[in-house]
């Protein structure tokens, strides 16, 4: 038996009741991981002249944005099944939130909120990117406490128990691949980096983490015949190296963020 099997044994997604509600750990963990991001992206922020809460004003912002991305983007891809059950459009508590399309929506809010702060969207993308990718770290496990989100069978010795048969982690392995991301992130992100390059790396790496990891999961979604996330990662691929390329030739993050800084009054 392998050690997330053994896990799986006393493995309930129901945390606790408040007045009969149940609160899942799904939603715990997703929280948990918000607010360590969050912690971090303050840190960084206030590390190039920013007041404290200007994460907090760009979250209020962000998160609706990115939730409601999220489910559409879902909806979208299952609408046979909600065609015929409108009612669950808006269930988010029965599950369907798309990473991508989550993405996709807080890039949206973000440029609004640039724009409205008069600050470089690209400049706003480089500080928040890395704690995106620990958030993403930390919710992953949310599927393992449902028991989603995994892949084929494996005989593999890290393999968790569904049903009684052994199927790839797929979590853990986006999981392990995101923290990483971010360690890497967060250890370049005091060197003279150039605008753009953090951004860049991450939809470069987290493109090709999702393609692989796409392609073990039985739950994708598709669009016709082919997998909706392993074409988003591309397309991420694609961007980021372009990106990447065009970064060079536009200055060092730290420079520009600050010169930003000085023509704003945000406190």
């Amino acid at each position: 038996m392998s050690i997330l099997s053994a896990i799986k044994v006393n493995n309930n997604p129901v945390a606790f009741k408040i007045l009969g509600i149940n609160i899942y750990w799904y939603a715990i963990i997703i929280i948990t991981g918000i607010l360590i991001s969050a912690y971090i992206a303050k840190k960084e922020f206030i590390r190039y002249g920013y007041d404290g809460d200007f994460i907090y004003d760009f979250l209020i912002v962000m998160l609706p944005s990115a939730i409601i991305c999220a489910r559409i983007w879902y909806v979208v891809f299952e609408w046979d099944y909600y065609k015929l059950n409108p009612s669950q459009i808006i269930n988010i508590r029965a599950g369907g939130l798309a990473i991508h399309g989550g993405i996709i929506g807080a890039l949206i809010a973000s440029y609004f909120f640039s724009k409205k702060r008069n600050i470089q969207l690209i400049d706003l993308a480089d500080v928040v990117f890395p704690s995106v990718a620990l958030g993403q770290a930390i919710g992953r496990w949310g599927n393992f406490m449902n028991m989603e989100a995994y892949g084929y069978p494996t005989n593999l010795p890290w393999a968790m128990e569904i049903n009684g048969v052994g199927v790839h982690p797929t979590f853990l392995y986006e999981s392990i691949g995101d923290l990483l991301i971010f360690i890497f992130l967060y250890l370049r992100r005091k060197k003279n980096v150039n605008r753009g390059s953090q951004t860049a790396l991450y939809l470069i790496f987290y493109g090709i983490l999702r393609f692989f990891v796409e392609g073990l999961r039985t739950d994708s979604l598709y669009i016709l015949g082919l997998r909706t996330a392993q074409l988003m990662s591309l397309l991420f691929i694609i961007i980021g190296i372009i990106l990447f390329i065009k970064s060079k030739s536009m200055g060092e993050i730290d420079e520009n963020f600050k010169k930003q800084r000085k023509h704003q009054d945000i406190y």
